[in-house]
């Protein structure tokens, strides 16, 4: 019944907010992670609301969530009108079930409306209810002060999601096949695992949240009985009422605005479709002739329900939400009443109460609205999706969500800034609530300090025509039409003095005293008579007036509607989106500041926003500018990985694998612009040729890509910077003929690995532990080089004594020009007389002349290795190593292993190969050692020998074994998908490079101590990091191995990436090669595995002169 749809996970309640971080200058407030990752796999999800106009708008926001992961995505959306304005929680329900019916009768193939349909559904309604002062689109919509750093999009959190979110993961699972039905008016908290059983249910289940005697004066709350049936529902109760209903903890169950209805419960309330007076709650009736009735969800519906009520005292009594009326409407309210009782009286309403959880109704009062929003005594601001130049301003609990504030804003403690793009100076003072403003407006606020004030605005049609509008009230005033009233937080007559204005200016001559209140006063300029609107006609009304009664003329010539009248004008469709456009350039200076800044935030869910919501153009213009402005090739090589990023989303999963070649014609251009070091034109002859790729999935993923080979070129750029600690001497040169061999041991990493790897190893630092080691008494990898008379290059690649090895003659330039190819005949070889300077293949002379120029003649080069390819032993750049200085050695030159530990890092950025530097570090450096690199540029790695107890080393050579898993290592774009997942700085792989860091200090202190059962631990742990940082190296057949070796083993691990290769494990016995032959024998399905010998090889690279006689 469920799926792994995104979890929100969390519930949203005033100062109750679910928190991981809270104050500025830390992280935004954070939505806690849930611990139950599966939701309810909704069959439908129904918003139900009162505008007609608005339907299109809020089934658009339902859709986007569904495309955000927040809904799944087989669920059906709809969002639906009420029929009427004025139909009640309970008719609206009944609607909303209606329809969710008729449409699953369709979809099931029947022409009628059936229940059946019901029995294998899991419905949720989830009701708008009425308007809200303080936000346009209503309580659903209002946004909250949190964020949700695991949600795979980025978005603002509304009310309406963590609602979703609580539904779905909280009070839902678990649930039989039913209809939920969810108020969005209310801040809920519930625990991840409330503990409700659905074991035997039946009928209804109304959930419950615990207030105090004192919150219960103005809500409703459940009486129940020892088995939380519920006996009755009181609004308002007695104070003698309300302590029935007290739990003993003294707290009361509040009617909290939740309610489930079994299948077999939703077929009675389905059946009332038919019913009069019942039928005219729905469409259907209503587009019979049926007069509206008007009901409520508690206090009808399941009022009746309750078993203590007597059914004459439910037929006399009306909803508390319905108010005093005329005789008529009694009657025909009783008579629905009637029909409810027929239906559903006898069915079991039961209570499931939620003592960790809390309710609180979002109502009227901007005192209560903005306690739920700030956080009183936190020591600094909440800043949540927002960016804010100098958030020194911010005061303390107050809180910025979805804005943009450039320049000096002055925020005071307890005030709450919402969607808002504005530059300084503005002062905004304590108590207030500011939302819906942008730069046009700010300069209205120069001057001003305001306190206690709630200044809104607004987006509105006026006769089909947009327009802005903007209202101003106080904190204090009451929306309420008893009392005497007040606006801008003093009493009418005081307002009516200080401004000018009279009370016919605001209502009709014939308007009753009862009804001259806020809601109805004329206040609010929608049209001027000659230019556009601001918040200064509203502002003047804050201030002396010292213009002669110029802004009093210009509100009177104004059209102006009271607060009541504004409602239907409200554009909800353009509300939403100002606040999504708004959203996406706060979200631009975001991508800016965090490229910039270096911080280690993932962008990835923000790039799906942009691509999953229509925008990822100007992402990619920002990311280009980044690219192209920022001087940085770290910074550049990010912003390009963030394009390459944005265009894998566009292409949503299709057109083939992210990683692939990158060496298309049509990129040439631009690579070439970046290979030369002209950043700014690189990048911007990359966007022209993007452009020409946008077209379908396939090319999408291809530029992508490129994108990605771009991002190595400034890696590769980096990397060269270990050039600098490159140097050589010169010393005899050796007589034509003479052999200079070098021979090197393979390499075991024991912790650190990938933190090695270019970028990773200049941004984050590296560290990591290897072993210098013999297989099988043999260093098993080498080269030799000679001089030879013909001015040529001789190359042979194969095992030492193969007479069938490869040989290649290159005779000219052309010959050499595939050297940055890594899978072309001898690149390596040829990269390595590029990178040793014997050669250049960008000179004017012939390559005969270079070598008879400077060396008289040619060389021959040959390198082995006795090891499988893709061994995972770091026999690829321990080769490069090798060459190297068997080469420069012929050349008569020498050079230390530290400066070749370097040049090795940059033969491999010749060869595009990339790589880090812990291989060469562990072949070429004796013994056990650990390798470090600092985060900066350029790229220095320092070796440190370990020193452990005597006689250890010995030991752990009767400990350490080698398997070869006969799997050879396939996964040649593992280092791609680590680069990308680094470059997302996705949460995850950021903390697990840290981990790795960290790690190969306690390794280093195992060795230093020589405890194999700690050294055992720390490969256990290596390995599982090294899974995380790079998913599927590990195949099954390894892991069917790795766990029949498990109980004779400390620990164990794949070497190098993983993906195959060879496996080393510490044995808990020592000399165990002949017992695990045998263990390993009698299991199936192993393949072609071999088990070595190893030990720790203490000589490193050595180079030895060999006479002439040594065959080639």
């Amino acid at each position: 019944m469920g799926e792994n749809y995104h979890s929100l996970s969390s519930c949203c309640v005033p100062h109750i907010f679910i928190f991981n971080a809270t104050i500025l200058g830390g992280s935004p407030p954070t939505l806690a992670r849930m611990e139950q990752p599966k939701g309810v796999d909704w069959t439908v999800i129904i918003l139900t609301c009162q505008y007609k106009d608005s339907v299109e708008v809020f089934q658009r926001e339902l859709e986007i969530r569904q495309k955000r992961e927040q809904i799944p995505a087989s669920t059906l959306l709809l969002a639906v009108e009420d029929p009427e304005v004025h139909v009640g929680s309970g008719g609206a329900t009944l609607n909303a079930l209606l329809v969710a019916a008729e449409h699953l009768s369709a979809l099931a193939g029947f022409t009628v409306v059936t229940s059946d349909v019901l029995h294998s559904a899991w419905i949720l309604i989830l009701h708008m209810g009425r308007d809200f002062p303080f936000d346009d689109c209503g309580r659903a919509f209002t946004c909250l002060p949190v964020e949700n750093p695991q949600a795979p999009v980025e978005a603002t959190v509304c009310n309406l999601d963590c609602l979703l979110d609580i539904m779905s993961h909280r009070l839902g699972p678990g649930s039989p096949p039913g209809i939920w039905v969810c108020s969005t008016d209310m801040l809920l908290s519930v625990p991840p695992n409330p503990g409700i059983s659905w074991d035997g249910f039946r009928g209804a289940r109304v959930i419950a949240l615990p207030g105090s005697t004192a919150y219960a004066r103005n809500h409703g709350v459940y009486l129940t009985d020892s088995q939380d049936v519920v006996l009755d529902i009181y609004y308002r109760g007695t104070e003698a009422e309300i302590q029935r209903c007290a739990r003993p903890d003294g707290r009361v169950p509040l009617v909290s605005g939740v309610v489930f209805f079994s299948a077999e419960t939703a077929e009675h309330l389905l059946a009332t479709h038919v019913s009069p007076p019942l039928d005219a709650c729905t469409y259907m009736g209503l587009d019979s002739g049926a007069q509206p009735v008007q009901l409520s969800l508690f206090f009808d519906i399941l009022l009746c329900m309750a078993r203590n009520v007597r059914r004459e005292e439910f037929l006399m009594g009306r909803p508390p939400e319905m108010g005093q009326g005329d005789a008529d409407i009694a009657g025909y309210l009783r008579g629905a009443r009637s029909e409810l009782w027929r239906e559903l009286r006898g069915l079991p309403l039961t209570v499931a109460y939620v003592p960790d959880g809390s309710y609180n109704y979002m109502t009227n009062s901007a005192s209560e609205f903005l306690h739920s929003l700030t956080f009183p005594g936190a020591p600094g601001a909440q800043v949540v999706h927002s960016q804010v130049e100098e958030q020194q301003l911010l005061g303390a609990g107050s809180s910025v969500v979805s804005c943009l504030l450039e320049g000096p804003v002055r925020l005071g403690p307890g005030s709450v800034l919402q969607h808002c793009h504005l530059r300084g100076p503005i002062h905004i003072g304590t108590g207030c609530l500011v939302s819906g403003l942008d730069m046009a407006q700010s300069e209205a606020l120069h001057g001003l300090e305001l306190h206690d004030l709630v200044l809104q605005g607004h987006h509105v049609q006026l006769h089909g025509t947009p327009s802005r509008a903007f209202t101003l009230v106080g904190r204090l005033d009451s929306w309420e039409r008893q009392g005497t009233g007040t606006y801008l937080n003093m009493p009418w007559s005081k307002f009516f003095q200080k401004t000018g204005i009279r009370d016919w200016d605001l209502w009709d001559p014939d308007t009753p005293p009862t009804e001259c209140c806020l809601l109805s006063a004329r206040l609010f300029p929608m049209l001027h008579p000659s230019r556009a609107l601001g918040p200064q006609d509203m502002l003047w009304m804050l201030g002396p007036q010292e213009d002669g009664g110029k802004a009093l003329r210009a509100w009177r010539a104004s059209w102006r509607l009271s607060w009541e009248q504004l409602q239907p004008c409200l554009d909800r469709a353009a509300t939403l989106a100002s606040r999504r456009d708004l959203f996406f350039r706060q979200a631009l200076h975001k991508v800016r500041h965090v490229l910039e800044a270096r911080q280690d935030l993932s962008l990835r869910p923000l790039i799906r926003a942009a691509v999953r919501e229509g925008c990822p153009g100007p992402l990619m213009a920002t990311l280009d500018q980044v690219a192209a402005g920022v001087g940085d090739p770290g910074v550049a090589a990010r912003a390009l990985a963030c394009v390459a990023d944005v265009l894998g989303c566009m292409a949503e999963g299709q057109g083939g694998l992210r990683s692939g070649p990158a060496a298309n014609p049509e990129w040439v251009r631009p690579f070439s612009y970046l290979e030369c070091g002209d950043l700014a034109r690189g990048v911007e002859v990359l966007a022209q040729e993007r452009d020409k790729w946008l077209s379908r999935p396939a090319l999408l993923v291809r530029a992508a890509r490129h994108y990605e080979g771009a991002g190595q070129i400034l890696i590769r750029q980096a990397v060269m910077s270990a050039q600098h600690f490159v140097s050589s001497v010169p010393v005899e040169l050796p007589a034509p003929g003479q052999w200079v061999v070098a021979e090197c041991p393979a390499r075991v990493d024991f912790s650190g690995g990938w933190s090695d790897t270019p970028p990773l190893a200049y941004e984050l630092g590296g560290a990591v532990l290897g072993l210098a080691v013999r297989v099988d008494g043999r260093r098993p990898i080498g080269a030799r080089a000679r001089r030879i008379p013909e001015p040529e290059l001789w190359l042979a690649v194969g095992p030492q004594q193969d007479k069938m090895a490869m040989k290649i003659v290159c005779c000219s330039l052309d010959d050499l020009q595939d050297y940055c190819q890594p899978h072309a005949p001898g690149a390596l070889l040829k990269a390595a007389f590029i990178c040793a300077g014997i050669v250049s293949v960008h000179s004017r002379l012939s390559l005969s002349e270079q070598l008879l120029r400077t060396f008289g003649g040619g060389f021959e080069l040959c390198t082995w290795s006795e090891l499988p390819h893709g061994s995972g032993l770091g026999t690829s750049s321990i080769l490069a190593g090798a060459a190297l200085a068997a080469l420069q050695r012929a050349a008569g030159r020498a050079v230390g292993t530290e400066a070749l530990i370097h040049a090795v890092l940059h033969l491999e950025q010749v060869l595009t190969t990339g790589g880090g530097w812990q291989d060469q570090v562990g072949g070429l450096m004796p013994g056990i050692k650990v390798g470090r690199s600092q985060a900066q540029l350029p790229l220095k790695v320092e070796v440190e020998e370990i020193t452990v107890p005597a006689g250890f080393v010995q030991k752990l050579n009767d400990h350490l074994l080698l398997v070869y898993t006969g799997k050879t290592r396939l996964a040649r774009n593992l280092l791609q998908d680590v680069l990308r997942s680094w470059y997302a700085r996705l949460p995850a792989v950021v903390q697990n490079a840290h981990n790795l860091v960290q790690h190969t200090k306690e390794c280093t202190e195992a060795f230093r101590q020589g405890s194999l059962p700690l050294l055992g631990q720390c490969l256990t742990s290596y390995w599982e990091q090294k899974k995380l940082m790079a998913p599927g190296c590990e195949p099954l057949a390894v892991r069917r191995m790795m766990d029949v070796l498990a109980p004779y083993v400390h620990g164990q691990s794949l070497a190098g990436a993983g993906g195959g290769g060879f496996l080393y494990l510490l044995t808990k016995e020592p000399r165990q090669k002949e017992a695990l032959e045998a263990v390993l024998a009698k299991t199936e399905g192993l393949g072609n595995y071999s088990i070595h010998l190893v030990e720790v090889d203490t000589q490193g690279l050595s180079l030895q002169m060999l006479g002439t006689e040594t065959s080639a």
